[in-house]
């Protein structure tokens, strides 16, 4: 059984930083893609980034490109996602994804299986 605890959320200035984690537990991940996705109030989830748990690969949504990295350390099972130059329009709940992808690197929420249970993300102007 899979299960996704992330952590690091909270409250940060505009032009701050924060750091998330994801640890991921109940198999091995090889094979696996692990995302980060968000979602706003009344808003859609949408995706943030990704990384390949093999190969390392990763993806971004443009909007956070150059501001936040997606990275893994294998030993500890656990996803990491670097959030710098924060903006009051990252502010959103967070969510830890995973999906077994033989190809490419998916940015639809519907195509993952597993989930975390969210961390609060909030940037003040």
């Amino acid at each position: 059984q899979v299960q996704l605890v992330e952590s690091g959320g909270g409250l940060v200035q505009a032009g701050g930083s924060l750091r998330l984690s994801c640890a991921a537990s109940g198999r091995t991940f090889s094979g696996y893609v692990m995302s980060w996705f968000r979602q706003a109030p009344g808003k859609e989830r949408e995706f943030v980034a990704a990384i390949s748990w093999s190969n390392g690969r990763t993806r971004y949504v443009d909007s956070v490109k150059g501001r936040f990295t997606i990275s893994r350390d294998n030993a500890k099972n656990t996803v990491y996602l670097q959030m710098n130059s924060l903006k009051p329009e990252d502010t959103a709940v967070y969510y830890c994804a995973a999906e077994r992808v033989r190809i490419g690197v998916p940015m639809s929420a519907p195509a993952y299986d597993y989930w975390g249970q969210g961390t609060q993300v909030t940037v003040s102007s």
